[in-house]
């Protein structure tokens, strides 16, 4: 999310923060050679939506998606209603079981060779399809799991400051993360028509491109993995109003997998069980921070009115579990809502009186451990504390580091009680990609020093 531009010189106009410009020139970072001017949209007042009491939401229709020919298709519960010849979904829900084991008959000799017939009782019904990796998770409800989160999972850039991830998110998915945050932004020279792009604070910064390439690339990724549920939250760092976005969503697909809650705000008994989600072809969640109106997209959750968050942008290594948005928040609602931990520690990054943050890489092997101070173990366990229920969504940058490959995974294994023994992570775990990603602090401290002599 990375709204933090502590130092900057800021003048306020309207509900726009503007810096002044500066030059970059440096290959570390996407605006080499160029001069940027970086603004920051002020949260709007009000922002953070409050309920008095539960709204029943019209789950009918899901969604339209227009396709190439021009025909569209509407979104209901069970099948897509097609007002062309193109239909995009046309079958009903199906039903799958998975059984192991069987009942028995046995023939026990009695005296003078008479017999007996006995059959055995039917052995306990074992699930062995893994859903979201695991078959423990199959009857449990959406609240009740905790999954590893990629903070701002589009921005992978090699030999960029701001990024936050090593490997895309076909990777990250395949790794085993299965709640995906990014944070949208219009670009300066956007025109009519054109899609947000997913950039960090600014697109002058870290430009990911459209949303419709990475949202495209998770929706293939889920119709080819029937027995997943994957979660996205979309952060509105442009406070623009769904209607801007909702077009591009839809154009990608995804919509096909999309799951609508019944009302709002969710609270812990209210989400149904994973199977109940895949049996249902509804595997695909979507949140956005602010501004979501769910009167008029039902599927597009208001993230606040079902889940609360930790301080984001975190500097601070004790990794305090304090519920800071959505603002002054009942106990009885922290209880009774999902919660998501910021584990991404920051490191200010001062550059001519400027002050921006970055992942602090080099601090990732304890960041992203087990055990140990400032640990994401440490943190989760301090949560299980205070809470007295496990986080539901660990947030962390390139979960791919840690204390070992697959530290991440291990910790939500253990906040969920399950065994964590596959293999982790992406394309190449060696000890010198780990060593130049994560490992060396040197080279990272090197790299912050030419970028910072490079402004001299």
């Amino acid at each position: 999310m990375a709204r933090c531009l502590a130092t900057w010189s800021l003048l306020a106009v309207a509900s726009t923060v503007t810096v002044a410009q500066t030059t970059i020139s440096d290959d570390r970072t996407t605006a080499t050679g160029t001069t940027i001017s970086v603004s920051e949209v002020a949260t709007p007042s009000g922002a953070y939506q409050s309920y008095s009491s539960q709204i029943t939401l019209d789950t009918t229709d899901l969604g339209s998606i227009t396709t190439g020919d021009g025909t569209s298709s509407t979104f209901t519960d069970n099948a897509t209603q097609s007002t062309g010849q193109s239909t995009v979904k046309t079958s009903a829900t199906d039903t799958v079981t998975f059984l192991t084991g069987a009942a028995g008959t046995s023939t026990t000799r009695i005296g003078n060779f008479s017999t007996s017939a006995a059959t055995s009782a039917a052995p306990t019904v074992t699930n062995t399809q893994p859903c979201n990796n695991y078959p423990e998770f199959c009857a449990r409800k959406y609240s009740n799991i905790t999954e590893i989160s990629c903070h701002n999972s589009p921005f992978v850039q090699t030999n960029n400051l701001a990024a936050n991830q090593q490997y895309d998110v076909t990777l990250q998915l395949d790794d085993g993360v299965r709640f995906l945050q990014a944070q949208i932004q219009w670009p300066t020279n956007a025109t009519s028509g054109d899609a947000p792009h997913f950039c960090h604070t600014s697109c002058d910064i870290l430009d990911a491109g459209p949303i419709t390439d990475w949202l495209t690339s998770v929706k293939d990724w889920v119709a080819a993995h029937p027995y997943d549920v994957v979660t996205i939250l979309l952060g509105n760092g442009n406070y623009s109003i769904p209607s801007m976005y909702v077009p591009f969503i839809e154009q990608t697909g995804i919509l096909r997998y999309i799951y609508t809650p019944p009302v709002v705000p969710m609270t812990l008994g209210d989400w149904p069980t994973l199977t109940e989600m895949i049996l249902g072809g509804k595997r695909v969640v979507m949140f956005m921070d602010y501004m979501a109106n769910q009167t008029e997209y039902p599927w597009l959750q208001d993230e606040f009115g079902s889940m609360w968050e930790t301080p984001f942008d975190p500097t601070n290594q004790t990794f305090p579990c304090d519920v800071a948005r959505p603002p002054n928040l009942s106990h009885n609602d922290t209880m009774n809502r999902m919660s998501l931990i910021n584990h991404n520690l920051n490191l200010p990054l001062n550059i001519l009186g400027a002050s921006m943050l970055v992942p602090a890489r080099t601090e990732l092997n304890v960041t992203n451990n087990v055990t140990g101070y400032g640990s994401l173990g440490l943190a989760a366990d301090t949560c299980v504390g205070e809470w007295a229920k496990a986080p539901n969504f660990l947030n962390v940058d390139y979960y791919n580091d840690g204390g070992f490959p697959g530290s991440v995974f291990e910790v939500a294994a253990k906040m969920n009680n399950v065994t964590y023994n596959r293999k982790c992570c992406g394309v190449s775990t060696s000890g010198a990609a780990r060593h130049v990603l994560g490992g060396s602090g040197v080279a990272y401290a090197m790299g912050i020093l030419a970028l910072s002599w490079a402004l001299l």
